[in-house]
């Protein structure tokens, strides 16, 4: 019998507090920005974390990256635990595991050209070390040729503010190539990107997984861009992931009320008949302070159909009875599931009924 491979990257009770300053009276307050998550990365798959601003996707990325420290919890790479790993092993972590910052402006040296950004990239990470400047110089040609910068000569000698923000995006994912990673943390990689130029860069990426067997770990918070992008989405708030699974059986059916609320607010060209008579989820309210947390389900104050369960108890993240490939946060999963605990519709929200073209 086969032992299934372990996964790539595998974040168990991953949590990340950052501790505020010491008060007079009282215990000591912090901002719970991550708290106990769990998700995996297969080799060569695009897990994707959606959520508002705030709800700790990039705390996520900067603790897989190890950038920040981890408060508990475990981070796993090829199932072994990242903070066992030795020096050696770490060095190969860093080597394997690389970003692409989502302000490409000022993640590049300005006062480097690109010759040197690629060049530096390769030589410090061990990919090139102890090579002839020929030999690099070859390889920074290849690396601007294969993100579509060409033709790649002319472009050795520029520095980023000469590049278009499309252009200096391919610079970040060539420099994040260089070291030849298997897992590539993506932070918003086409969020200040105009449309035309976003299409480029996701099929730059599609393309590069393909051909290179890279893992993506997509931070997003354009559904639509997961929607076409990535195979599994994890979705977050304050904190926690409350609901993940394929991409296709999330969006086509979400089950959490706040995963609704989204998957609602994705603007449609023109929306099937049955997509505009569905329920809309209508969430009043801010989000909650992530130094002071509300007490079960960090959702109830804003969650339309909450119960005084929801009020007390927090709930685990369990597979769905039917389709255990997507597991949900919710006490009301499987009411949602039986249609016994649809949310308000809004006025605003309903369908209005079609005019008599006559």
């Amino acid at each position: 019998m086969t032992t299934p491979a372990a996964p790539l990257i595998a974040a168990t009770g991953l949590t990340k507090h950052f501790p505020l300053g010491r008060r007079m009276f009282g215990p000591r307050r912090a901002v719970h920005a991550v708290n106990g998550i769990d998700f995996e990365v297969a080799v060569g798959e695009t897990y994707a974390l959606v959520g508002e601003s705030g709800c700790g996707k990039t705390t996520t990325a900067r603790m897989v990256l190890g950038l920040e420290g981890v408060t508990a919890g475990a981070l796993r790479f090829h199932g072994k635990p990242v903070a066992e790993l030795d020096a050696a092993e770490r060095a190969r972590f860093r080597r394997r595991v690389q970003v692409v910052f989502q302000d490409s402006n000022a993640s590049l040296n300005p006062r480097k050209t690109l010759r040197q950004i690629l060049g530096t990239a390769l030589t410090v990470s061990g990919a090139l070390r102890g090579a002839s400047r020929a030999e690099v110089r070859e390889r920074v040609v290849r690396l601007l040729t294969d993100v579509g910068l060409t033709p790649a000569e002319s472009f050795l000698d520029r520095l980023p503010h000469e590049l278009s923000g499309g252009q200096r995006q391919r610079v970040g994912i060539a420099r994040a190539l260089a070291p030849e990673p298997e897992f590539v943390i993506a932070d918003e990689p086409v969020s200040a990107l105009d449309i035309s130029v976003r299409a480029q860069i996701l099929t730059l990426l599609a393309r590069i997984q393909r051909e290179r067997g890279v893992a993506f770990l997509l931070i997003s918070h354009d559904l639509a861009v997961v929607r076409n992008v990535a195979e599994r989405v994890g979705v977050m708030y304050l904190g926690r992931i409350i609901e993940t699974g394929p991409v296709g059986a999330v969006f086509a059916r979400p089950v959490h009320p706040y995963t609704a609320a989204l998957v609602d607010a994705t603007p449609l060209p023109d929306p099937r008949p049955e997509v505009r008579a569905r329920d809309h989820v209508d969430i009043r309210g801010d989000v909650p302070s992530p130094v002071s947390l509300p007490p079960g389900c960090a959702f109830h104050p804003r969650c339309p159909i909450a119960v005084e369960r929801c009020r007390s108890v927090v709930p685990e993240l369990v597979p769905l009875p039917d389709d255990p490939g997507v597991s949900v946060a919710c006490h009301r999963a499987e009411e949602r599931l039986a249609g016994l605990a649809l949310p308000t519709v809004s006025a605003a929200h309903r369908p209005r009924p079609q005019e008599d073209p006559a």
